[in-house]
């Protein structure tokens, strides 16, 4: 396992390199969280099966702030970081995994990276910009405020840490730190870009995009609405249908990676 800091044009990233035998992952992760979000994959025999690279965004963990904010802590800024992450590494062919947030980034990687074998998302509804797409795609809750706020107050903190994972899911004390260390300026930056309109659509993304698309949700994810999923004419759904893994939250990876890794491991080897 490597560690290593890339600078970017965004910002200076960090990345967590399993170093296994197979093809690369690139790992995404959500708001507010981190690449340590991933260690129950990076660390067990999937990381030693595929080469997966977890990193944290501009803003997030122990990766720089934006440079930038006004471009940085954007769709277009994230995954402009990633591109230029996969390049310094010297991965020009890969799948992507991402979660809530990471997973917007992957989808609007697909016309940007020509070698993107397929893409995983997990708690990540394809929706079109815009506030008529977060109506569409994700439940209306004080969690779902929160993603958007400014400065959290400590019981805030806990609080959306605690639903990011799932409830019931043991809170570690690493994804508190990962909520304090992301700027209040990063999601207030990140949802008034979203919601003015200035990201592709990404449900036409999911409808018309060839490349192989996984979606794998815990089945009681408090941040999305599960029904809406179902709406959406896939170009290339893997296993042509929607994963939902019962009695887990907007986690499941984390959860219950005894019940998801295979999954995600599957996913690799058949596309990749």
């Amino acid at each position: 396992m490597i560690t290593r800091t890339i600078p970017t044009t965004i910002a200076d990233i960090v990345v967590q390199d399993s170093e296994g035998l197979g093809s690369p992952v690139l790992m995404i992760h959500g708001n507010s969280s981190s690449r340590r979000i991933f260690r129950r994959q990076l660390e067990s025999p999937l990381g030693e099966s595929l080469r997966l690279v977890a990193l944290d965004l501009p803003g997030h963990g122990a990766s720089g702030d934006a440079r930038d904010p006004a471009t940085g802590y954007t769709l277009a800024g994230y995954a402009t970081a990633a591109l230029e992450t996969l390049r310094a590494l010297g991965v020009f062919r890969a799948s992507l995994f991402g979660w809530s947030l990471g997973g917007h980034v992957a989808l609007d990687m697909i016309s940007r990276f020509p070698g993107m074998t397929g893409v995983m998302i997990c708690g990540t509804p394809p929706v079109p910009g815009g506030m008529e797409g977060v109506a569409l795609g994700f439940q209306a809750s004080e969690h779902m405020a929160l993603a958007g706020a400014g400065d959290w107050t400590p019981e805030q903190t806990l609080d959306f840490a605690q639903a990011t994972i799932g409830d019931g899911a043991a809170l570690e004390g690493f994804m508190l730190a990962a909520a304090r260390r992301t700027p209040g300026l990063a999601r207030q930056t990140f949802f008034a870009n979203a919601l003015g309109g200035a990201v592709d659509d990404q449900r036409r993304i999911a409808e018309t995009a060839k490349v192989p698309l996984a979606i794998v949700n815990g089945a009681d994810d408090a941040f999305i609405n599960a029904a809406y999923f179902d709406t959406i004419r896939y170009a290339n759904l893997w296993d042509g249908k929607v994963h939902r893994l019962a009695g887990l939250g907007h986690a499941p990876f984390w959860q219950s990676p005894e019940r998801f890794n295979p999954l995600l491991e599957r996913f690799v080897r058949e596309t990749a």
